[in-house]
Protein backbone atom coordinates (compact mmCIF):
# COMPACT_ATOMS: atom_id res chain seq x y z
CA UNK A 1 0.00 0.00 0.00
CA UNK A 2 1.04 3.35 -0.50
CA UNK A 3 1.26 4.76 3.10
CA UNK A 4 1.10 8.65 4.14
CA UNK A 5 2.86 8.21 8.37
CA UNK A 6 1.49 10.34 10.92
CA UNK A 7 4.26 11.29 14.00
CA UNK A 8 6.07 13.58 16.02
CA UNK A 9 7.65 12.43 18.40
CA UNK A 10 11.16 10.31 19.19
CA UNK A 11 8.70 7.24 20.62
CA UNK A 12 6.66 7.24 16.62
CA UNK A 13 10.32 6.59 15.08
CA UNK A 14 10.55 2.92 15.68
CA UNK A 15 7.14 2.52 13.94
CA UNK A 16 8.20 5.01 10.99
CA UNK A 17 11.68 2.90 10.06
CA UNK A 18 9.83 -0.52 10.14
CA UNK A 19 7.35 0.95 7.78
CA UNK A 20 10.03 2.34 5.58
CA UNK A 21 11.94 -1.37 6.13
CA UNK A 22 9.15 -2.95 4.78
CA UNK A 23 9.31 -4.16 0.94
CA UNK A 24 5.31 -4.56 0.91
CA UNK A 25 4.10 -0.61 1.68
CA UNK A 26 5.61 2.62 0.42
CA UNK A 27 6.04 5.60 2.78
CA UNK A 28 4.82 8.30 0.49
CA UNK A 29 4.86 11.07 2.69
CA UNK A 30 5.11 11.76 6.66
CA UNK A 31 2.73 14.38 8.41
CA UNK A 32 4.51 15.75 11.87
CA UNK A 33 3.36 18.64 14.00
CA UNK A 34 5.50 22.51 13.36
CA UNK A 35 8.49 22.75 14.13
CA UNK A 36 8.36 23.92 17.94
CA UNK A 37 11.22 25.98 20.57
CA UNK A 38 13.25 24.03 22.45
CA UNK A 39 16.56 24.35 24.54
CA UNK A 40 17.71 27.87 26.30
CA UNK A 41 17.81 29.58 22.92
CA UNK A 42 13.91 28.62 22.00
CA UNK A 43 15.57 27.77 18.68
CA UNK A 44 12.99 26.18 16.43
CA UNK A 45 13.62 22.69 16.29
CA UNK A 46 12.20 19.67 13.82
CA UNK A 47 9.96 16.40 15.31
CA UNK A 48 12.28 13.80 15.52
CA UNK A 49 9.96 12.41 12.93
CA UNK A 50 10.39 14.90 10.78
CA UNK A 51 14.39 14.28 10.91
CA UNK A 52 14.26 10.67 10.30
CA UNK A 53 11.79 11.23 7.38
CA UNK A 54 13.96 13.53 6.15
CA UNK A 55 17.21 11.63 6.40
CA UNK A 56 15.01 9.08 4.52
CA UNK A 57 14.56 11.36 1.93
CA UNK A 58 10.75 11.28 2.00
CA UNK A 59 8.43 14.49 2.04
CA UNK A 60 7.87 15.86 5.38
CA UNK A 61 4.17 17.57 5.59
CA UNK A 62 3.91 20.42 8.60
CA UNK A 63 0.02 22.06 9.35
CA UNK A 64 -0.61 23.87 11.38
CA UNK A 65 -3.97 22.47 11.57
CA UNK A 66 -4.58 18.96 9.90
CA UNK A 67 -8.02 20.84 8.65
CA UNK A 68 -5.68 23.13 6.73
CA UNK A 69 -6.75 23.28 3.12
CA UNK A 70 -3.08 23.23 1.61
CA UNK A 71 -2.75 20.03 3.47
CA UNK A 72 -5.61 18.30 3.01
CA UNK A 73 -4.99 18.96 -0.72
CA UNK A 74 -1.69 17.73 -0.88
CA UNK A 75 -2.94 15.14 0.97
CA UNK A 76 -5.63 13.98 -1.78
CA UNK A 77 -2.59 14.57 -4.69
CA UNK A 78 -0.58 11.78 -2.71
CA UNK A 79 -3.86 10.04 -2.71
CA UNK A 80 -2.43 7.26 0.72
CA UNK A 81 -4.68 3.84 0.79
CA UNK A 82 -3.87 4.29 4.41
CA UNK A 83 -2.58 6.61 7.01
CA UNK A 84 -0.61 4.82 10.11
CA UNK A 85 -0.49 6.65 13.17
CA UNK A 86 2.12 7.05 16.29
CA UNK A 87 1.80 9.99 18.67
CA UNK A 88 0.68 12.31 16.21
CA UNK A 89 -0.50 14.92 19.10
CA UNK A 90 -3.54 16.64 16.94
CA UNK A 91 -7.03 15.69 16.60
CA UNK A 92 -7.82 14.64 13.08
CA UNK A 93 -11.22 15.80 11.51
CA UNK A 94 -13.56 14.39 9.37
CA UNK A 95 -12.43 15.47 6.38
CA UNK A 96 -8.88 14.23 6.66
CA UNK A 97 -9.90 11.12 7.82
CA UNK A 98 -11.94 10.21 4.71
CA UNK A 99 -9.26 10.82 2.32
CA UNK A 100 -7.51 7.35 2.80
CA UNK A 101 -9.32 4.44 1.05
CA UNK A 102 -8.75 2.13 4.28
CA UNK A 103 -8.75 4.95 6.75
CA UNK A 104 -6.25 5.94 9.27
CA UNK A 105 -4.90 3.58 12.06
CA UNK A 106 -3.10 4.23 15.06
CA UNK A 107 -1.14 2.40 17.19
CA UNK A 108 -2.11 3.18 20.67
CA UNK A 109 0.25 2.18 23.84
CA UNK A 110 -2.33 0.58 25.38
CA UNK A 111 -4.99 -2.96 25.19
CA UNK A 112 -8.11 -0.85 24.41
CA UNK A 113 -10.44 -0.16 26.02
CA UNK A 114 -7.94 0.57 28.51
CA UNK A 115 -6.35 3.84 28.64
CA UNK A 116 -7.85 5.51 26.32
CA UNK A 117 -5.95 9.60 26.10
CA UNK A 118 -2.97 11.18 26.07
CA UNK A 119 -0.84 9.18 28.54
CA UNK A 120 -1.93 5.38 28.55
CA UNK A 121 1.65 3.97 29.93
CA UNK A 122 1.77 6.53 32.26
CA UNK A 123 -0.92 6.02 34.11
CA UNK A 124 -0.35 1.89 33.28
CA UNK A 125 2.32 2.19 35.95
CA UNK A 126 0.55 4.54 38.04
CA UNK A 127 -2.34 2.08 38.63
CA UNK A 128 0.07 -0.90 39.50
CA UNK A 129 -0.80 -2.70 36.20
CA UNK A 130 1.26 -5.57 35.84
CA UNK A 131 0.75 -6.35 32.16
CA UNK A 132 -0.08 -3.26 29.57
CA UNK A 133 1.03 -3.73 25.43
CA UNK A 134 0.15 -1.75 22.67
CA UNK A 135 -3.06 -1.96 20.20
CA UNK A 136 -3.64 -1.18 16.14
CA UNK A 137 -7.27 0.65 15.82
CA UNK A 138 -9.25 2.38 13.05
CA UNK A 139 -9.01 5.86 14.22
CA UNK A 140 -13.20 7.37 14.49
CA UNK A 141 -14.37 10.51 15.71
CA UNK A 142 -14.44 9.16 19.51
CA UNK A 143 -11.47 9.16 21.83
CA UNK A 144 -9.52 5.98 21.05
CA UNK A 145 -12.63 4.03 20.45
CA UNK A 146 -12.58 2.47 16.98
CA UNK A 147 -12.33 -1.53 16.53
CA UNK A 148 -9.08 -2.80 16.95
CA UNK A 149 -6.74 -4.84 14.22
CA UNK A 150 -4.75 -6.60 17.07
CA UNK A 151 -2.44 -6.22 20.42
CA UNK A 152 0.94 -7.09 21.97
CA UNK A 153 1.36 -7.49 25.32
CA UNK A 154 4.34 -6.11 27.56
CA UNK A 155 4.97 -6.90 31.27
CA UNK A 156 5.11 -3.85 33.44
CA UNK A 157 8.68 -4.33 35.41
CA UNK A 158 8.83 -3.81 38.83
CA UNK A 159 11.40 -0.82 38.21
CA UNK A 160 10.27 0.46 35.27
CA UNK A 161 9.36 4.10 34.39
CA UNK A 162 6.89 5.34 31.84
CA UNK A 163 9.98 5.75 29.75
CA UNK A 164 11.22 2.34 30.32
CA UNK A 165 8.12 1.19 29.00
CA UNK A 166 7.22 3.34 26.60
CA UNK A 167 10.70 2.37 24.79
CA UNK A 168 9.79 -1.53 24.94
CA UNK A 169 6.49 -0.97 23.47
CA UNK A 170 7.13 1.59 20.89
CA UNK A 171 9.95 -1.13 19.35
CA UNK A 172 6.98 -4.40 19.94
CA UNK A 173 4.33 -2.09 18.72
CA UNK A 174 6.31 -1.42 15.55
CA UNK A 175 6.15 -5.12 14.50
CA UNK A 176 2.34 -4.73 15.44
CA UNK A 177 1.61 -1.72 12.98
CA UNK A 178 3.39 -3.30 10.05
CA UNK A 179 1.68 -6.71 10.68
CA UNK A 180 -1.47 -4.67 10.87
CA UNK A 181 -0.61 -2.57 7.19
CA UNK A 182 0.25 -6.56 5.81
CA UNK A 183 -3.14 -7.69 7.12
CA UNK A 184 -5.22 -5.08 5.94
CA UNK A 185 -3.56 -4.83 2.38
CA UNK A 186 -3.91 -8.66 1.76
CA UNK A 187 -7.32 -8.68 3.29
CA UNK A 188 -6.73 -10.71 6.01
CA UNK A 189 -7.42 -8.64 9.04
CA UNK A 190 -10.41 -7.51 10.15
CA UNK A 191 -11.28 -4.60 12.81
CA UNK A 192 -13.23 -6.01 15.74
CA UNK A 193 -15.04 -3.46 17.51
CA UNK A 194 -13.50 -2.73 21.39
CA UNK A 195 -15.91 -3.76 24.25
CA UNK A 196 -17.97 -1.73 25.86
CA UNK A 197 -16.82 -2.96 29.46
CA UNK A 198 -13.11 -1.88 31.03
CA UNK A 199 -13.28 1.71 29.39
CA UNK A 200 -10.33 3.82 31.06
CA UNK A 201 -8.87 7.26 30.66
CA UNK A 202 -5.52 8.39 30.64
CA UNK A 203 -5.41 11.83 30.36
CA UNK A 204 -2.28 14.20 29.90
CA UNK A 205 -0.53 14.37 33.33
CA UNK A 206 -0.19 18.08 34.95
CA UNK A 207 2.42 19.12 36.84
CA UNK A 208 0.04 18.77 39.99
CA UNK A 209 -0.62 15.12 39.49
CA UNK A 210 3.27 14.68 39.22
CA UNK A 211 3.40 15.92 43.41
CA UNK A 212 3.86 13.51 45.15
CA UNK A 213 1.48 12.98 48.43
CA UNK A 214 3.75 11.68 51.46
CA UNK A 215 0.92 10.60 53.18
CA UNK A 216 0.05 8.14 50.69
CA UNK A 217 1.50 3.95 50.96
CA UNK A 218 4.92 3.66 49.80
CA UNK A 219 3.84 1.62 47.07
CA UNK A 220 1.45 4.62 45.84
CA UNK A 221 4.57 7.28 45.79
CA UNK A 222 7.01 4.58 43.74
CA UNK A 223 4.44 4.12 41.60
CA UNK A 224 3.81 7.74 41.62
CA UNK A 225 7.85 8.55 40.67
CA UNK A 226 8.01 6.11 38.42
CA UNK A 227 5.41 6.80 36.29
CA UNK A 228 6.17 10.33 35.70
CA UNK A 229 9.54 9.33 34.97
CA UNK A 230 10.60 11.38 32.46
CA UNK A 231 7.76 13.43 32.38
CA UNK A 232 6.11 15.64 33.83
CA UNK A 233 8.49 14.92 36.71
CA UNK A 234 7.37 13.47 40.43
CA UNK A 235 8.21 16.83 42.31
CA UNK A 236 7.69 17.89 46.18
CA UNK A 237 8.22 20.84 48.50
CA UNK A 238 11.45 21.47 50.77
CA UNK A 239 12.17 24.90 51.92
CA UNK A 240 9.75 26.50 49.73
CA UNK A 241 11.45 25.25 46.46
CA UNK A 242 10.77 22.09 44.00
CA UNK A 243 12.59 19.17 44.32
CA UNK A 244 12.43 16.52 41.85
CA UNK A 245 12.40 12.92 42.30
CA UNK A 246 13.93 11.30 40.08
CA UNK A 247 14.30 7.68 41.42
CA UNK A 248 13.06 6.56 44.62
CA UNK A 249 13.05 2.57 45.97
CA UNK A 250 11.24 0.86 49.07
CA UNK A 251 12.52 0.19 52.11
CA UNK A 252 9.78 -1.54 53.97
CA UNK A 253 11.97 -2.16 57.05
CA UNK A 254 11.55 1.65 58.26
CA UNK A 255 8.11 2.05 59.69
CA UNK A 256 9.21 4.55 62.26
CA UNK A 257 9.35 7.93 60.21
CA UNK A 258 6.05 10.27 59.88
CA UNK A 259 4.69 10.88 56.37
CA UNK A 260 7.21 13.60 54.77
CA UNK A 261 9.83 13.15 57.47
CA UNK A 262 13.61 13.15 56.63
CA UNK A 263 16.02 10.58 57.80
CA UNK A 264 19.45 10.76 56.79
CA UNK A 265 22.40 8.65 57.07
CA UNK A 266 25.63 8.30 55.85
CA UNK A 267 24.82 6.85 51.83
CA UNK A 268 21.18 7.48 52.25
CA UNK A 269 18.31 9.45 52.77
CA UNK A 270 14.87 8.14 53.69
CA UNK A 271 11.63 9.97 53.59
CA UNK A 272 8.43 8.24 55.64
CA UNK A 273 5.12 7.58 54.02
CA UNK A 274 1.72 6.54 54.71
CA UNK A 275 3.19 3.18 55.60
CA UNK A 276 6.84 2.63 55.18
CA UNK A 277 10.09 4.85 54.45
CA UNK A 278 11.13 5.57 50.62
CA UNK A 279 14.82 5.95 50.01
CA UNK A 280 15.64 8.75 47.87
CA UNK A 281 18.44 7.21 45.16
CA UNK A 282 18.51 10.22 42.57
CA UNK A 283 16.87 14.05 43.15
CA UNK A 284 17.23 17.22 41.55
CA UNK A 285 16.95 20.67 43.34
CA UNK A 286 15.70 23.44 41.98
CA UNK A 287 17.90 25.08 39.17
CA UNK A 288 21.01 22.08 39.80
CA UNK A 289 22.01 19.09 37.98
CA UNK A 290 20.33 15.68 38.85
CA UNK A 291 22.70 13.96 42.44
CA UNK A 292 22.49 11.43 44.28
CA UNK A 293 19.96 11.88 47.16
CA UNK A 294 22.62 11.31 49.77
CA UNK A 295 24.79 13.74 48.34
CA UNK A 296 21.93 16.64 47.89
CA UNK A 297 21.14 15.69 51.92
CA UNK A 298 24.62 16.28 52.91
CA UNK A 299 24.67 19.73 50.86
CA UNK A 300 20.90 20.93 52.86
CA UNK A 301 22.09 19.52 56.48
CA UNK A 302 18.78 18.27 57.03
CA UNK A 303 17.78 19.43 60.39
CA UNK A 304 16.05 16.69 62.43
CA UNK A 305 12.23 16.15 62.14
CA UNK A 306 12.60 18.15 59.16
CA UNK A 307 10.05 17.24 56.19
CA UNK A 308 9.11 17.59 52.78
CA UNK A 309 6.28 17.84 51.13
CA UNK A 310 4.81 21.12 53.37
CA UNK A 311 3.58 24.30 52.23
CA UNK A 312 3.82 25.87 48.88
CA UNK A 313 6.54 26.47 46.46
CA UNK A 314 7.47 30.20 46.79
Amino acid sequence: MKLVFAGTPEVAVPALDALIASDRHEVAAVVTRPDAPAGRGRRLVASPVAERAAEAGIEVLKPAKPRDEEFLARLREIGPDCCPVVAYGALLPKVALDVPARGWVNLHFSLLPAWRGAAPVQHAVIAGDEITGASTFLIEQGLDSGPVYGTVTEEVRATDTSGDLLTRLAFAGSGLLVATMDGIEDGSLKAVPQPADGVTLAPKLTVEDARVDWAAPALRVDRVVRGCTPAPGAWTVFRGERLKIIQAALVPDRTDLAPGELSPAKNNVYVGSGSHAVELLWVQPQGKKPMRGADWARGVRIAPGERVGAGDVG
